[in-house]
């Protein structure tokens, strides 16, 4: 049987690569993804407590976090998108507000 400490794991590692894909990548895409992945992670904890505990507050938390995450993912990648005709690229170096 699977208990808490399994699920807490698994969402520490999953919370773990995605901090490195955002320290270790230069690509914007990746990083936007990794991000993603984080909060992914988050939402797996709060599923695990709330199922541990017999409570429904996590799952609220988490169609709330569902919620949020969808609309970031949307702004994001129209966010990306433009960069990307605007830049030709998605490495992160490229991008600054300070230059012309």
């Amino acid at each position: 049987m699977l208990t808490l400490q399994h699920f807490l794991i698994a969402s520490l590692l999953l919370f773990a690569t995605g901090v490195a894909g955002v320290v270790g990548r230069k690509n914007l895409f990746i990083v936007f993804m990794s991000i993603e992945l984080m909060l992914n992670a988050v939402n797996l904890s709060f599923v695990a407590f709330a199922r541990f505990l017999n409570q429904l507050d996590g799952h609220v938390y988490v169609f709330l976090v569902m919620a949020v995450a969808a609309a970031e993912a949307a702004i994001g990648l129209a966010i990306v998108i433009l960069l990307f005709k605007n830049k030709e690229s998605l490495n992160v170096d490229d991008f600054s507000v300070l230059k012309r």
